[in-house]
Parts: C-alpha cells; structure tokens; sequence
C-alpha cells in the first residue's frame, strides 16, 4: 500500500482521481466477469456481500468524508459544522431527484421507479446501479481534488484507501447487476457487459468532482459531505432493504458489521 500512496503522491491530483476510479470501475467489471465461472449465486451470499457494501459505504462516508468535512471547516459550534450539514443533506436530495426521474429497476426485478419507459428491464438494473455508483466516483474525485488545494485534511493516503475501500465493495456490486441478468437468460457476455457498464460513470464523477474542488476551493467541505450525504441516502434507499427481503438479515446484518470495520480500520491505520 505504500508504494501505491507513493505513486499517486507523483501524479496531478486529477489524474490520480481518473486512475482511482477507473480501478473501482475495474473491480465491478472483476466482480461482473464471476458470470464466466457461474450462472447464479445463492441468497445467501448475496445478502452477506450486499451487507459488506453498506457497511463500507457508511464507514466511508464518515471516516473519508464527514469527518475531514467538519475538521478543515472554520468556525466553532453550529458554524463549524454547518457546511457538512448543508453538503450532507444536498448530496441526499440530490440522489433522491435523480431516483425520482431516472428510470430503473431494483435488483429483485419487483418494481420499477422513476418515469415510465419502454426500455428493458436489463438496462433499467444496470442505470439502478449506476445512478447509485455517482456518489462512489464523486467522493474518491472530490478528495483527490482536496489534495490539489493543499489541505491537510485532504490526502493522498486518505484519497488512495477510500479508493480501495470503494473497490473492495464493488465486486460484489458487480456481481448483483450481472448474476440477476444471467439468472433471466442473457448470455454471459451481455451479462458482464451490463454489470462492468454499471460503475462506468465512477471515472467519470471522479474527474468532475476532482477538478470541481481544484478550481473552487471554498466548496470543498461541502463537497465533501455531498458525496458522504449521496452514499448514505443510497444505502438506506437501497442497499439495506435489499438485504431484508429473504431470510438471511443475520448474514446480511454481519455482513454490514464486517465492512464497516474493514473500512473504518483501512482509514484510521492508513488515511
């Protein structure tokens, strides 16, 4: 891991963000290509893996986001901390607008949200995942952005873990958008194909959001707690109710547990 931090400390910022993501981009399609080895994969585990990916997603959102939002803020009591509040609730009603307008489908293929659409539900899936995968790609670019600006705050070392905690809990993800669509009889090439297509938009977010903290610094705390605010709102929309639908909760419960300590002690140690 230090070699890596010591790699992306030698690139531009933006740059680094671009590689980052494009590496959490690079384990979804990992987790996708599990369709060339298997056809289905049980309730069980996918409620366990689904666990994982809340629990590192909500450590993330603290340990790599909040937290560092309300540290490098000025101010004391309700001051310091307004700027993580206000980002915190804009990033949630942010994915909220979008979950209302996007067409897409859950993974248990039950219903169908947002407007009304001709389209098949195999693209409706893949946009359900992708429109969750924006806050992941905006959080690594926005810190990578924050390392440009020069605060302390902001670190590769913090930068480069969140984009390894974001990966690990992204082969799972993979794996939820490409089984499914295998399972209902795609191929397993338009199978992977949909489920690596998924975090596509990660690069994409990851440099926007870098390059938007580079030329606005100010933003940054708000930034930084939009994308936290982002994660949340689609773990509590989506993941977890996901996990609560059969009769593995305790898995998916330990599952969660397990994540969130896996991703709170990789940025503790490492950040």
């Amino acid at each position: 891991m230090d070699q890596i931090i010591e790699y992306f400390s030698g690139l531009n910022p933006v740059v680094g963000a671009l590689y980052a993501t494009l590496f959490t981009w690079g384990v979804t399609a990992l987790g996708a290509s599990t369709v060339f080895l298997f056809k289905t994969i049980s309730r069980m585990a996918l409620d366990g893996m689904l666990g994982f990916t809340g629990g590192v997603m909500v450590a993330a959102s603290f340990w790599s986001l909040l937290f560092p939002a309300i540290e490098m803020s000025s101010g004391e009591g309700f001051i310091k901390v307004m700027p993580a509040a206000v980002g915190f609730g804009l990033g949630a009603l942010f994915i909220f607008g979008i979950d209302k307008i996007l067409p897409h489908i859950h993974i248990n293929f039950k219903e169908a949200e947002g407007i009304k659409t001709p389209w098949r539900r195999t693209t409706l899936l893949t946009l359900a995942v992708t429109l969750h995968n924006i806050p992941e790609g905006l959080a690594v670019g926005v810190l990578f952005g924050g390392v440009a600006t020069g605060i302390p705050e902001a670190s590769i070392a913090g930068a480069v873990v969140l984009a390894f905690g974001i990966g690990l809990q992204n082969f799972p993800e993979g794996i939820a958008v490409a089984m499914p669509l295998r399972r209902s009889g795609l191929s397993k090439r338009k199978s992977f194909w949909y489920g690596q297509m998924s975090a596509i938009v990660e690069p994409i977010a990851g440099v926007i959001g870098a390059l938007a903290v580079t030329f606005f610094t100010p933003v940054l705390p708000y930034a930084l707690a939009f994308a936290a605010g982002a994660m949340i709102f689609v773990v509590v929309e989506e993941v977890i109710p996901e996990t609560q639908l059969d009769k593995y909760t305790d898995i998916a419960t330990l599952g969660f547990i397990g994540g969130f300590i896996v991703m709170m002690t990789l940025d503790v140690a490492l950040g």
